[in-house]
């Protein structure tokens, strides 16, 4: 059965991971730097973007499928998949676009960790929930 609004966000957050995918190889390219950072501050940075986003975003998603299946209401599901969405947003701008670490940085880190919080918690709650 499909899951409308975990596709949603994983199309939207698709997007997200091609642009800092892209600012990466941008960097490398004037750079002159195919492997690693080179020393370079900014492609560091950019690297760390997309890296942070590898890391994060696909555990999210399967909390979002998970209580998506688990029959979660769409308004609960939509207030974690824009939380996760514009989390990543922040914490990708600041540091993939930004010159210095904004507040974005923080804001987007905390919005991450409170969907990790959200996501873990109600998957512990269904699977009790089927004991």
């Amino acid at each position: 059965m499909p899951l409308p609004v975990t596709t949603l966000y994983a199309g939207l957050l698709a997007l997200l991971f091609l642009v800092l995918s892209v600012r990466v190889v941008q960097r490398r390219g004037s750079a002159g730097v195919s492997l690693g950072d080179g020393g370079d501050p900014a492609l560091n940075r950019r690297i760390r973007a997309h890296a942070n986003f590898a890391e994060y975003v696909p555990l999210l998603l399967i909390l979002l499928a998970l209580l998506e299946n688990g029959g979660t209401p769409d308004l609960l599901l939509h207030a974690f998949g824009i939380a996760l969405l514009v989390g990543r947003l922040g914490h990708g701008y600041a540091l993939a676009f930004a010159r210095h670490f904004p507040p974005g940085r923080m804001a987007g880190a905390a919005l991450s960790f409170l969907a990790l919080l959200i996501g873990g918690v109600g998957c512990i709650w269904l699977a009790l929930q089927g004991l």
